[in-house]
């Protein structure tokens, strides 16, 4: 069940599974993790955007779209969906359990690197 940590909506593997079965452009699945810990196993399809490049490219971000991020454990997600919030992106949530709690198919090797963030926008 979802429940709200510093006003981020946290939501649980059942929910993010309900998103991604459906196949939908929004909410848009964002990993952000390393490169190393994505290429071990990712959700499939999910694009990598590592914490760490967020800032270069948080302008270039769709404040209108919605967002569910994912890492490891649920902390990087997490700290990265109060940075969006603090940079006018709103319908951010995060996946609580990350990676960690995530049972359902993943993928391994470097599937869908965000190289430029109009890649987000593209989901087929």
């Amino acid at each position: 069940m979802a429940y709200d940590l510093e006003g981020i909506e946290q939501i649980e593997k059942e929910e993010l599974k309900r998103l991604y079965d459906t196949k939908e452009k929004s909410p848009i699945i964002i990993d952000v993790r390393e490169p190393s810990e994505y290429i071990e196993g990712h959700i499939p399809g999910v694009p990598l955007l590592p914490m760490n490049q967020v800032p270069e490219v948080i302008d270039q971000i769709k404040k209108d779209e919605s967002y569910v991020l994912v890492c490891r454990s649920g902390s990087r997600s997490h700290h990265t969906a109060l940075y969006f919030k603090d940079n006018g992106i709103n319908n951010v949530k995060n996946f609580a359990g990350g990676m960690l709690a995530w049972d359902s198919e993943t993928e391994t090797g470097m599937e869908n690197p965000v190289e430029e963030i109009g890649q987000l926008y593209n989901k087929k």
